[in-house]
């Protein structure tokens, strides 16, 4: 990771929103500029200066993780540490993450600089860093697809000792010990397994239900390395297959592949939607597909772009997203696929390799 040229892109962004300086709150963007994954601190960034603040927890740990940025000890009330981070820096337009910073806390540092006289601006900016993180590095695919190959291994793992009588939660924890054991970081994302009707839920959580053969079981879950993430979803059945299942997974699987295959660098994400939507729509199920096509994976699971109805976000080379359309129908239960992709020279790459075993 290279944080110097990371916050010197940064830099030009506040020049371009007409800002003397940024606080940065958002964990992963602190990350992402500075290489610090403590859980508590924030960042200054000037045209000149590039500050990591936070408290002795994380003191030297910050000084190994981010050697370019200079360290300020965070200690006492906001009132008391942060006009001291300010000091005699010259800004008089601060932008703060407003997606990220409550409302409390941004009280407490706009109070804290009226006390000491400070006729600074606190100005409001949203996605000042992380439009920065759509276009991913070399690097940063490469650690993306080393997570996704763990979460590929854990489908082919699951899809081998998973069997009828087993809950979700059985399931779900065999899943997680798998990618732990095989190199896994925390996951980013509380696992989904869920069968029978509870697979028309979206985003269902693992319950004591037992599986039974012949149902939907949808699993969707991803692995973390270096703080990025993979997002992968199978939709498999034991035993035999009813003619509804075979029907709505080849509607689904259908829907994926036609989208894989015209999605390219210069579409919007409006129009990949489209292509997986339109598929599902033929087939009569619109309105059974309540969601969006895919969305934006990196330091966070969901990020830019969004593959969605109305979406104007232009797919770009060094884009990494997931492609994943679904049909769910209440008493039922659901059918969606999930692969992981990245536009390299203008064309689709599908990251994810794990079999689509849904028969």
């Amino acid at each position: 990771m290279n944080s110097i040229s990371r916050t010197n892109s940064l830099r030009q962004r506040l020049i371009e929103k007409n800002l003397d300086g940024v606080f940065i709150s958002q964990p992963e963007n602190r990350f992402y500029l500075s290489g610090f994954n403590g859980s508590a601190g924030y960042l200054l960034v000037t045209p000149k200066l590039a500050i990591l603040a936070t408290d002795f927890r994380y003191f030297e740990q910050s000084g190994i993780q981010a050697p370019d940025y200079t360290l300020f000890p965070i200690a006492g009330k906001t009132e008391e540490w942060f006009p001291r981070l300010i000091g005699d820096i010259s800004i008089k337009r601060l932008g703060f993450e407003a997606d990220n910073l409550t409302v409390s806390f941004g009280r407490q540092l706009t109070e804290a600089l009226h006390k000491v006289g400070s006729n600074i601006e606190m100005v409001p900016v949203d996605g000042l860093v992380d439009s920065l993180r759509v276009i991913k590095e070399p690097a940063e695919i490469d650690v993306i697809e080393k997570a996704v190959k763990i979460s590929d291994q854990a489908i082919e793992y699951i899809a081998g000792v998973i069997q009828p009588g087993m809950t979700e939660k059985e399931v779900a924890w065999k899943i997680e010990k798998f990618m732990r054991e095989n190199g896994s970081q925390p996951l980013p994302f509380d696992i989904i397994v869920a069968a029978g009707p509870n697979s028309a839920l979206p985003h269902a959580q693992p319950s004591e239900r037992k599986i039974n053969p012949g149902e939907p079981i949808v699993m969707d879950f991803g692995a973390k390395v270096g703080g990025y993430a993979s997002d992968i979803t199978r939709t498999i059945c034991l035993g035999t297959p009813d003619a509804n299942f075979r029907k709505i997974y080849d509607t689904v699987l259908g829907a994926q592949l036609t989208a894989l295959s015209l999605i390219q660098e210069g579409v919007t994400g409006e129009a990949a939607d489209s292509y997986a939507r339109t598929v599902i729509k033929e087939a009569g199920q619109g309105e059974k597909f309540g969601h969006s096509l895919g969305h934006g994976v990196g330091l966070a699971v969901h990020e830019s772009p969004r593959l969605g109805p109305n979406s104007p976000d232009i797919l770009k080379s060094g884009m990494v997203f997931s492609v994943e359309p679904g049909v769910y129908i209440p008493g039922w239960g659901g059918v969606r696929i999930e692969d992981l992709v990245t536009i390299q020279d203008g064309k689709l790459k599908v990251l994810s390799q794990a079999a689509k075993i849904g028969l």
